[in-house]
């Protein structure tokens, strides 16, 4: 078995954002929304339908500027609005059914790569890999919380 150094480790992962990041970026334009619309249809679609709250602390929004972020992708079509069913004050916003059908080929192409991908990593070696990107994420978020504080 090679050995990897870490700092290779680092660079590729750094690679990879970069890349991620030029797609995100053809994706938003092709879709006609901003990177900012792209980050959020990409919250809910990780996890779920979100308050506009929750949402507008995931993009570092303030609530008037999530407010119209939503009602751009809702006039859009790409997500609804709904009463959140254990509380009334709040409303939920999810994908709606237009954005799941609006998924461009090059981005379903792209998920099925990444599965391949996945499914191709030795089953011995995927606990060390989603720890190191699970530690990276938690890195980048902990660096997105120090820029913002300073």
């Amino acid at each position: 078995m090679t050995t990897v150094e870490p700092g290779v480790m680092a660079a590729a992962l750094q690679r990879f954002g970069l890349e991620r990041d030029r797609l995100r970026a053809a994706l938003a334009s092709q879709g006609g929304i901003s990177p900012a619309e792209l980050d959020a249809l990409e919250h809910l679609e990780a996890d779920g339908p979100l308050t506009q709250r929750e949402l507008g602390e995931r993009l570092w929004l303030t609530s008037g500027a999530i407010t119209m972020l939503v009602d751009r992708l809702e006039r859009g079509g790409w997500v609804r609005r709904r009463p959140h069913p254990a509380d009334r004050r709040y409303t939920l916003v999810e994908l709606s059914g237009q954005a799941t059908a609006r998924t461009p080929p090059a981005l379903a192409e792209y998920h099925a790569r990444v599965r391949a991908i996945a499914s191709g990593v030795p089953a011995a070696q995927r606990p060390a890999i989603r720890a190191f990107l699970a530690a990276a994420a938690e890195a980048a978020a902990t660096a997105s919380r120090e820029v913002r504080r300073s």
